[in-house]
């Protein structure tokens, strides 16, 4: 069995790596909870037509990169490729609609068929908020401000930068899709075949397109600012004056868009160049048709995700894990008395070591390479006295403690 191995595109996240992951959630989620987000969780596949009816036919995701089997009572399942779906799912056919506005904050792994690179595989984990029930523009200005303070907590913010555009209402986007239609038709032969494949179902996913060729005739492409009608010059205009009003910077991107219809709005994404290619760390937008796409009531939506694995790359300081107290039974006849004071610390809130084998020097040896804070050394004498020696790791000094009193002696190393 020794040549088994990962699945490409997965791997093992071991207990150091783990703690940044660890990290980079808990950060989220205490300030999600500060916003007034609970968190969430949906199963991690879904029937495939909960993803086809949100993420369309001609994306890449549905057509390249979902993991979908028949599953042995004959229903066509996915892996979930990412969160947003789930959640509109969720409030659909859990009747949470009559309880708008919902705040939802969600975390875990997600699964794409692509080719692994440096930050990105096939099993990736995310943290996200979707904004439910909020069709006003302080909407947008919540969920980008959120995103900068989970960025802040990380320690990231100032590292990256968030990019802005607008895709308009319903009517806008019709208007630019004509004007790009038209522009891309003059140039169909030279659009690689996914492109050309798309010119038919949603040009507008040619302009996320990733081949060169598709990338220089895009750069010509119409802007989607001079195709905005005056509702959406003025629900974006909101959006950054609140963002102005909150200290919180921004370049205006007007290639940033979303290809699928129900996207409209705010587009944001927050970059960096601290991860080379890979640069996007947090994106979102508004997405008011999704729900009632898959079928629910017409429900405005707005929300962002972002890649753990990218964020734990970019954390620098991430808490240490608790130094322990360690138990140590000088003989055999002591290991049982050990055995109960570790539970008892434990109990109390210790994080306690508790070796299994071993003379004294060899556990005091592991109690340091643990990098302990102390040692509550039992011996048969101690425990005849009913009392264990407490040995301070760092200093050095040591003194017999009553075991009646040692949850008081140990307190400073909780």
């Amino acid at each position: 069995m020794s040549g088994l191995q990962p699945v490409r595109g997965t791997r093992d996240i071991l207990p150091e790596e783990g703690r940044r992951f660890r990290h980079v959630v808990e950060s989220g989620r205490r300030v999600a909870e500060r916003f007034g987000y609970e968190e969430i969780a949906t199963p991690i596949f879904e029937f495939s037509d909960v993803f086809r009816r949100t993420l369309g036919d001609t994306s890449d995701i549905v057509t390249k990169e979902m993991y979908s089997f028949t599953d042995k009572g004959g229903d066509e399942v996915t892996l979930r490729p990412e969160g947003t779906a789930g959640v509109a799912r969720a409030l659909i056919s859990g009747g949470l609609g009559q309880n708008l506005p919902l705040k939802f904050f969600y975390q875990g792994p997600m699964f794409r068929y692509e080719r692994p690179q440096k930050g990105r595989y096939r099993q990736f984990h995310q943290i996200g908020i979707e904004l439910l029930g909020v069709a006003e523009p302080a909407g947008d200005v919540e969920a980008v401000a959120l995103g900068a303070a989970v960025l802040d907590a990380l320690g990231v913010f100032a590292r990256t930068t968030l990019e802005l555009n607008t895709l308009g209402n319903a009517a806008s986007r019709a208007a630019y899709r004509k004007r790009l239609i038209d522009y891309l038709a003059d140039h169909h032969a030279r659009l690689s075949e996914d492109s050309r494949t798309r010119f038919e179902r949603n040009p507008l996913r040619i302009l996320d397109s990733k081949d060169e060729g598709d990338r220089r005739i895009v750069a010509g492409a119409p802007d989607f600012a001079d195709s905005l009608d005056d509702e959406s010059v003025d629900f974006f205009g909101t959006v950054k004056e609140g963002l102005d009003a909150l200290g919180i910077a921004y370049k205006l991107n007007t290639r940033l868009v979303r290809g699928l219809d129900y996207y409209c709005h705010t587009a944001f994404e927050f970059t960096t160049e601290a991860l080379g290619a890979q640069g996007t760390v947090l994106a979102g937008g508004r997405y008011d048709g999704l729900v009632a796409q898959m079928g629910g009531p017409a429900t405005p939506g707005v929300g962002w995700a972002a890649g753990i694995e990218r964020l734990s790359m970019l954390v620098d300081d991430v808490p240490p894990p608790p130094r322990p107290v360690a138990v140590i039974p000088v003989s055999g006849e002591t290991e049982r008395r050990a055995m109960l004071l570790a539970h008892a610390l434990r109990r109390d809130g210790f994080v306690v070591e508790l070796g299994f084998r071993g003379n004294l020097s060899r556990r005091l040896k592991r109690a340091n390479r643990m990098n302990a804070r102390a040692a509550v050394i039992l011996g048969p004498d101690e425990v005849a006295r009913d009392s264990a020696t407490v040995r301070d790791l760092d200093t050095g000094a040591q003194e017999e403690v009553p075991l009646s009193a040692i949850g008081d002696r140990l307190a400073p190393y909780r």
